[in-house]
């Protein structure tokens, strides 16, 4: 089923009035509207006939009818049924670093089904390209790969990737969904495209002997009036990054990344910590305006207080230079904390953990956490054994299989279900505190951009960042650069297309956010 504009806003009125009384600095605050929202856009398939209807396999149960606790049981006697005792191989297209995760859940399958999987592994920064190559080629080498997520929309506009939307009726459990704490990546203009498997939301790193050194609160009271704590706002984290930048003592304000790829999500948050959303309702660019300009204006006044490295250093790079204990914070993903968790860390047991900070606006705290990453198991359009393949992902990512997954220390799935939090193991591997945080992070982040062009929007606004604060231009220059260029996208693209999927973006921005930006 593919739901129009009006459609998902009709979905989301209960839940909306539901959430609008909800705080949004409160961490106990539920995501409910926008899991049940997006639920409901997968389930409400299994209710409307889409092209020929799909007959149900011998002695399997319609979806509808299966219980979440065993449905990878279930998909594994469909997947064995289909292969009615033939010789079947899948084969998984898989970023490089994340067999760790794949191999234990696809040894289970074929214990299961007797049908056999094989591995292309790909470097992570070329997955996706792979993906959308095989529309051209068309050799179906692969059944099923694990792009990432905000790659969706390109690889469904080049016809890369299959509609799942009847295969989710047909197996997906009505409730299959429900402890997802991030579902969009799922789903292009309402229609289901994949599952997520890795919850990369963002989380701030903070070194919690600093924030708690009575000698250094009390100076720093004195000079700004307030106590060290996690900041709330990015005012005051750039006002304590600024505060513990020693160089002369060896000591730095912060290891936030300041390389041309990772910089603009930085921007993309503090902006968006202001009350406005990057893009109005005809996509016209917002981020170039006056608070643009300001949150610009903020990131390169706190460029001042990073670590030396912070302009060249790579993600990895990034992990040892925060882990070697003398920055005061850092931004990162669940694979950052399983570094500094670890034995080549010497922050392990001295972090304290927050969400991306935020802004006042009227006077209110506005918090805007963000998920800027995940994998996400496609089916491949080429794929001789499509229905299979769906099968597997359905395996892969149900509670217990993706429980799994995430617990392999080197890999690189983090939770996305909240079961994953309450496993022993993996609170072990990432530690309670910083699950905390991270289970918060995941039910309240605002989307990425899923549009097609995405890389090109993005590549834009890294352009754009990188060049205001290396000084190369004035942070309303660079903006305004970057705007223009974003037009030139979203025509290229199909505005009106664009528009549509904005739209569905907008409506599933979490209510405590959408409801205060403009």
């Amino acid at each position: 089923m593919r739901l129009n504009g009006n459609e998902c806003v009709e979905s989301r009125v209960t839940n909306q009035r539901k959430e609008e009384a909800l705080v949004n600095d409160e961490w106990e605050v539920g995501s409910e509207g926008r899991r049940n929202f997006l639920k409901k856009a997968a389930a409400g398939a299994a209710s409307v006939t889409v092209g020929p209807a799909l007959a149900l396999a011998p002695g399997i149960a319609r979806a509808e009818r299966l219980g979440l606790a065993d449905v990878a049981q279930e998909a594994a006697s469909a997947a064995k049924t289909l292969a009615n005792g033939q010789q079947v191989t899948l084969t998984i297209l898989e970023p490089s670093g994340s067999l760790g995760n794949i191999k234990p859940v696809a040894e289970r399958w074929t214990a299961d089904t007797g049908i056999q999987v094989k591995y292309i592994e790909v470097p992570l920064d070329q997955i996706n390209q792979k993906v959308l190559l095989e529309a051209v080629s068309k050799t179906g080498s692969f059944d099923l790969a694990l792009p990432a997520s905000f790659g969706i929309p390109d690889l469904v506009g080049a016809g890369a990737v299959v509609n799942l939307d009847q295969l989710a009726a047909k197996y997906e459990p009505t409730n299959y969904q429900a402890d997802y704490l991030y579902t969009i990546a799922n789903y292009y203009k309402g229609s289901l495209y994949g599952y997520e498997t890795d919850g990369d939301a963002y989380v701030m790193f903070y070194l919690k002997d600093w924030l708690e050194d009575p000698a250094e609160d009390k100076k720093f009271h004195a000079k700004h009036g307030y106590h060290l704590k996690v900041p709330e706002t990015w005012e005051e984290l750039d006002a304590m990054m600024a505060f513990f930048n020693r160089p002369s003592e060896g000591k730095y304000g912060g290891a936030l990344f300041r390389t041309r790829f990772f910089i603009a999500w930085e921007f993309w948050v503090r902006f968006q910590a202001k009350g406005y959303y990057p893009l109005d309702n005809n996509m016209k660019p917002q981020f170039n305006n006056a608070s643009g300009v300001k949150a610009l204006e903020e990131l390169m006044a706190a460029s001042k207080s990073q670590y030396p490295g912070a302009r060249s250093n790579g993600l990895f790079e990034n992990f040892e230079a925060f882990g070697a204990g003398d920055k005061f914070c850092d931004i990162g993903w669940g694979g950052t904390q399983k570094f500094l968790n670890g034995p080549k860390s010497k922050v392990s047991g001295r972090l304290a953990f927050g969400p991306m900070p935020g802004g006042k606006v009227k006077g209110k705290l506005l918090q805007t956490p963000y998920f800027n990453w995940g994998w996400n198991y496609v089916v491949s359009a080429f794929s001789k054994q499509q229905e299979i393949a769906y099968l597997f992902s359905l395996y892969a990512c149900s509670p217990k299989m993706s429980t799994i997954a995430v617990r392999d220390p080197d890999g690189y799935f983090d939770p996305f279900r909240k079961v994953h939090y309450q496993d022993p193991a993996i609170i072990k591997l990432y530690s309670e505190p910083f699950l905390k945080v991270h289970e918060f992070a995941m039910g309240h982040s605002i989307p990425d951009l899923y549009l097609r062009g995405q890389g090109e929007y993005f590549d834009a606004l890294r352009v754009g960042v990188q060049a205001a604060d290396v000084g190369e231009k004035t942070p309303k220059e660079a903006l305004d650069d970057v705007a223009h260029r974003w037009e030139q996208i979203t025509d290229r693209m199909g505005r009106q297309s664009q528009i549509v999927q904005w739209r569905f973006l907008k409506d599933n921005y979490p209510a405590a956010i959408r409801h205060r930006l403009i």
